[in-house]
């Protein structure tokens, strides 16, 4: 393998302004090497997020200087930044697959309490065969998709800019370099605990989960739900947020794609963004990812996934949490958390607020379950399924709902038991929520395809445009009306792999 490129701390640093605070770096060498991003030639603005370089307190102005471009490109070491890609291991595709790590991604250190990440930054020493690049379709994708979910409202990384270059690389065929920028709380992820549980490196193991703690979840110090371990009370919460995450995507129609434990956040947010896709047509069974030929990963199956990851992560807490039982008890919280969040969801996309009629929620489960066969049966398209019934319970008109429909007999019937169990429920309050709830705009692949062919050609007004509805995906934005309509036919002929 090609060398990486080590900590040259004689060479000339940049200053950005961010103040920088670099806690993971204190972890010590067993837990990442130091490194430098390998330089990305003449590199070029893709796309910005000016909301992400807010939450990470970046100046106004920043985002448009050269000196920053070249920082985040790799070209230029930033002034109080302590680089270095972590170790970790883990699962894919449920089968253990050892030593794995940053093998594309730099951390450069935490700003204003948030870990900066360029991912597609070179070679590191977790690489393994790989070249450590990003190319810019795959870059763009997750640069859009990250913005997309925190627009959405669901627990996600952030990205705050896509750097290109005409540099190539080798994929299925040859394609141009990018780098994208992350940012995020924390990018530790289950992998990382079981690393070194799979090593029996307890100092590290324990060294690394009261960091967790620490740092993002204290709480866990002090509470007694599970006997005082503050370990199983770690994984306890775990459990729940990530329940609660899953429980989003479900709701929203989100395939993550690659659902492996080193792609699982111990904060329980949206990571690494590869083979994703938002549903078009309504397909429990669909999977994403062409890669995922057994279905590990498809759309249905993602909840039973992530409770399988969590067994995973248990596994590897439990040295130090001892207790077997306590463990167990944590993770049972999955499946009622997962269930109460996606009920509640789903009501929400009904118009059914808290309190709004029937008090027996199995009658709003019922009726859900029955609508998302239906959905189903007839493969409608499911975002503009959401929208059209927010738009039919504002005006009393159903018809272009009723238009998705190929078995049109059984949506009325279903439509009729909807319209009585919205009785006595007020039109305004439910439309306001269904208007909140359901998005009018997703990332669909094709969407994304579109931008990422026109930036091909240095074109660069779609990421632009799709970025703008993205952070605000509620809003009309009638000039974009076409970016919310049924997807063209061809875009079921889109491929995304774990390459994209």
């Amino acid at each position: 393998m090609n060398a990486f490129t080590p900590v040259n701390p004689s060479f000339q640093t940049k200053y950005i302004g961010l103040a920088w605070n670099n806690h993971f770096h204190r972890l010590g060498p067993d837990f990442y090497t130091a490194l430098a991003p390998q330089a990305l030639p003449d590199p070029y603005w893709v796309g910005r997020s000016r909301a992400a370089a807010k939450i990470l307190g970046l100046p106004a102005g920043e985002l448009e200087t050269d000196a920053l471009l070249q920082a985040l490109a790799g070209n230029q070491p930033i002034s109080g930044t302590q680089p270095l890609a972590s170790v970790y291991s883990g699962h894919q595709f449920g089968q253990w697959a050892g030593q794995l790590g940053d093998g594309r991604a730099c951390l450069l250190g935490e700003a204003n309490g948030l870990e900066v990440q360029l991912k597609g930054s070179g070679l590191t020493p977790y690489s393994r065969m790989g070249d450590g690049r990003a190319v810019l379709r795959s870059s763009i994708r997750e640069f859009l998709c990250s913005e997309a979910m925190h627009g959405l409202g669901i627990p996600t990384t952030r990205a705050l800019c896509v750097v290109g270059s005409d540099e190539e690389v080798a994929r299925e065929s040859l394609e141009t370099a990018a780098v994208v920028t992350r940012v995020a709380p924390s990018f530790i992820r289950f992998g990382h605990f079981e690393h070194f549980a799979a090593r029996h490196q307890l100092t590290q193991l324990t060294t690394l989960a009261d960091y967790v703690i620490s740092r993002y979840y204290p709480d866990c110090q002090t509470a007694s739900t599970l006997g005082a371990n503050p370990y199983a009370n770690l994984l306890l919460q775990v459990t729940e947020r990530t329940a609660m995450m899953v429980a989003h995507w479900q709701a929203v129609g989100f395939c993550h794609g690659v659902m492996n434990t080193d792609n699982m956040s111990i904060l329980g947010l949206t990571i690494d963004y590869g083979p994703f896709q938002f549903l078009d047509a309504f397909d429990p069974g669909h999977i994403c990812n062409h890669t995922d030929r057994g279905g590990r990963y498809a759309f249905a199956r993602q909840p039973d996934i992530a409770h399988w990851n969590l067994y995973a992560l248990a596994q590897a807490l439990l040295p130090l949490i001892k207790d077997q039982a306590l463990a167990v008890q944590a993770l049972d919280t999955f499946k009622p958390v997962f269930a109460r969040t996606w009920q509640q969801l789903m009501r929400a996309k009904l118009g059914l607020a808290e309190g709004t009629g029937a008090t027996d929620t199995t009658v709003d489960q019922v009726l859900t379950d029955d609508l998302l066969a239906l959905l189903a049966q007839g493969q409608v398209d499911y975002t503009l399924f959401w929208r059209r019934l927010s738009q039919g319970v504002a005006s009393g008109q159903f018809a272009p709902v009723r238009d998705l429909f190929p078995d049109r007999p059984s949506w009325d019937a279903w439509q009729l038991r909807y319209t009585e169990r919205l009785t006595g429920v007020d039109q305004n309050q439910a439309t306001g929520l269904m208007l909140k709830t359901n998005p009018k705009y997703v990332l669909r692949n094709y969407l994304g395809e579109l931008a990422i062919e026109a930036a091909k050609g240095k074109d660069f007004s779609k990421v632009v445009q799709l970025l703008a509805l993205l952070e605000r995906p509620f809003d009309e934005h009638p000039e974009y009306e076409s970016y919310a309509d049924l997807p063209p036919d061809w875009a079921s002929r889109i491929e995304i792999s774990c390459s994209s």
